[in-house]
């Protein structure tokens, strides 16, 4: 009997993790692409990534939301903010609501380059998804969700 992927090979659902396995590591893949295309590194990527999602969204983050998103100390906010100021990606700005705060706004630098990049991959991806059966998508989505939960780290099991 082998094993594979830490469970019986012989099991045809591990073929299921094998998938997600690869699609994991392809968009590991690609964040390291477009971060070194970017000249960033891969907190700095996820931080721009972050950034125009809130602006898109209308929601616009502050250093203290970015430091919570990515779980990073304000410190280290900080010092991500200075290096993105300097390397042009991102400015600050006067937060609309609240004069005393401050939002960190994506510069035309860094929605050109991840246009650049994510713009045709997001087509592709989208595309794959509308080639999946409507009937099997319910499936898919609730392997996905189930998939999350069980990787998710247990708060529970934790605080014992």
């Amino acid at each position: 009997m082998s094993t594979d992927y830490w469970y019986d090979g012989s099991d045809p659902a591990v073929a299921l993790l094998h998938a997600v396995r690869r699609f994991r590591a392809a968009d590991q893949e690609m964040r390291r692409h477009v971060g070194s295309d970017m000249g960033l590194n891969s907190t700095d990527t996820e931080a721009v990534r972050h950034i125009i999602a809130g602006e898109r969204s209308g929601r616009p983050l502050t250093a203290k939301a970015l430091a919570e998103v990515l779980h990073i100390s304000t410190a280290a906010t900080a010092k991500l903010l200075n290096r993105l100021t300097e390397s042009g990606h991102i400015r600050r700005a006067p937060h609309p609501d609240d004069r005393r705060s401050v939002i960190i706004v994506a510069t035309d630098l860094s929605h050109e380059e991840v246009d650049d990049w994510l713009s045709p991959m997001h087509e592709k991806m989208l595309q794959a998804a509308r080639d999946v059966p409507a009937g099997d998508r319910r499936a898919i989505i609730g392997f996905l969700d189930a998939l999350g939960e069980a990787v998710a780290p247990d708060k529970d099991a934790r605080d014992d």
